[in-house]
């Protein structure tokens, strides 16, 4: 039989356009899934006269692999993972490699890259955007783990990723264990605060504005054609012109009960563990818990009372000024998210490519945008950027949105639309740019209720005090400043 030059099990929709992607690009591709059958019903269906080939066991798999082996899992993430790498285990040999492409944690990709090489084999995490249409056509692939292996599967991963600027493909290595796993949870958070985003200018243009959907549709290819160009604004158009069967814009018709697969909490979860204030990401994930509320919001609004949301000036301006919100507070998200990954870099002892991942999101993924290229060339310039909003291009940009942003958030919260995302993106802006904040009386309440001590703008940092407040406490400190 014919040499495979990858081996890929798990054949849901992801896999089998993965598998398709490969062999559009040359590769021999051996497939296997747990429930069997489907191997054949891929083989006689979408995978008919390709050069694919079906396999009934992990070790027939395995068998028709070239050296060293490259063996890819696209299964649930989860226990089902550590249950094909311990079955993978005892077949391969010195050098094979397994490859994880589902949404792991990264925390478990960093567990698996140190227990597979332990065995002697060499283990990857590979974020993998761009939904189905992606992994058919080009997906951006984010691999992370052992090192040896990229050379291994980077003619792959290159071939089948997206491209931009004349070829260059999203995809390259994004560092050590769970480095490549964490940055696509940071690339689904930032999905998350995009979304949101985009879904609270809806709000504001259908609700207080009164606009219909043949408005905010030409609104949003207004949008698309400018800086805002992106994937998520460009199906945000296509779903205001979409129709269901009587006419009427389908959109109105679905539950507003928004679901989730845990990614952008995990990345919220990251940023409090790290102590990133990732404001604008954790509000998306919340704002999403707040709708699942259904029920109980529908019960409130029938007791809770505020104002009737009805914009009375001018519809064109406003709109204006909600595109200029809606890039500045997406700068803010980024702006947020890189905070995170650097601070995860210094943690972790990643090096990890700033421009490169910006590079890896312009094209395939559920992210992409013409933004994207802005970020690259930041890094680009200063290599060593500690904030994006420090950019020469993103201050200016945000100084020049500036007043309209704030008439947004400020007539928002006069109609009572909600604006978690758009007003927390402004509210962590305004906290980044003041020198000093009333933190200093968090730290006397701390000093006063806890003797958790201070330090003192007169004196030099790392020096700490405690100050008897009422006369009867007494010298001794609490052992913990940061608590």
């Amino acid at each position: 039989m014919s040499k495979a030059d990858i081996g890929l099990i798990g054949l849901a929709v992801m896999g089998q356009n993965l598998v398709l992607n490969m062999d559009d690009h040359g590769f021999t591709v051996a497939v296997f899934n747990r429930t069997v059958s489907k191997v054949d019903d891929f083989i006689n269906g979408n995978a008919k006269g390709t050069k694919v080939i079906g396999t009934h066991s992990l070790e027939e798999l395995v068998s028709v692999l070239k050296r060293p082996r490259r063996v890819m899992l696209m299964v649930k993430a989860g226990p089902a993972v550590d249950k094909f790498i311990d079955m993978l285990i005892p077949l391969l040999e010195e050098g094979d490699i397994i490859i994880d492409g589902g949404n792991s944690n990264y925390r478990d990709t960093m567990r698996r890259t140190e227990y597979v090489e332990s065995k002697g084999l060499l283990y990857v995490g590979t974020g993998v955007s761009g939904g189905e249409e992606g992994a058919r056509h080009g997906p951006s692939l984010m691999p992370g783990g052992s090192p040896e292996a990229w050379p291994h599967i980077k003619p792959i991963f290159q071939a089948i990723a997206a491209k931009v600027d004349d070829g260059v493909p999203c995809c390259d290595w994004v560092g050590e264990n769970g480095a490549g796993h964490f940055v696509k949870m940071v690339h689904n958070g930032i999905e998350y605060g995009d979304m949101q985003l985009i879904a609270e200018s809806y709000d504001l243009m259908k609700t207080a504005l009164g606009m219909s959907h043949d408005e905010m549709h030409q609104v949003f290819a207004e949008w698309n054609r400018g800086k805002l160009d992106s994937y998520l604004i460009e199906i945000t158009r296509d779903i205001m012109a979409f129709r269901d069967e009587d006419g009427e814009p389908l959109v109105e018709k679905i539950l507003d009960a928004a679901g989730q697969k845990g990614t952008g909490k995990w990345t919220a979860a990251s940023a409090l563990e790290m102590g990133i204030p990732l404001s604008l990401i954790t509000e998306a994930v919340l704002a999403r818990f707040l709708s699942a509320l259904k029920e109980e919001r529908v019960a409130a609004s029938k007791v809770l009372t505020g104002p009737t949301p009805k914009y009375e000036g001018d519809k064109a301006a406003f709109v204006d000024d909600l595109r200029e919100a809606l890039y500045a507070a997406k700068i803010v998200s980024y702006a947020q998210g890189y905070m995170l990954m650097q601070a995860a870099a210094q943690e972790y002892g990643w090096n990890l490519n700033y421009g490169g991942i910006a590079l890896m999101w312009r094209g395939g993924c559920i992210i992409r945008s013409v933004f994207l290229g802005k970020i690259k060339e930041a890094f680009d310039r200063n290599p060593d950027l500690t904030n994006l909003l420090l950019d020469p291009y993103f201050k200016g940009e945000v100084e020049a949105a500036q007043p309209a942003w704030r008439r947004v958030v400020a007539r928002a919260v006069e109609m009572g639309v909600p604006l978690p995302a758009m007003s927390s993106a402004l509210t962590f802006f305004d906290g980044y740019r003041n020198e000093r904040l009333p933190a200093n009386l968090i730290q006397a309440q701390r000093d006063y209720f806890g003797a958790h001590t201070y330090e003192r703008i007169d004196r030099p940092r790392g020096e700490f005090f405690h100050t008897n407040w009422t006369g009867r406490g007494g010298d001794v400190t609490a052992s913990t400043y940061q608590a």
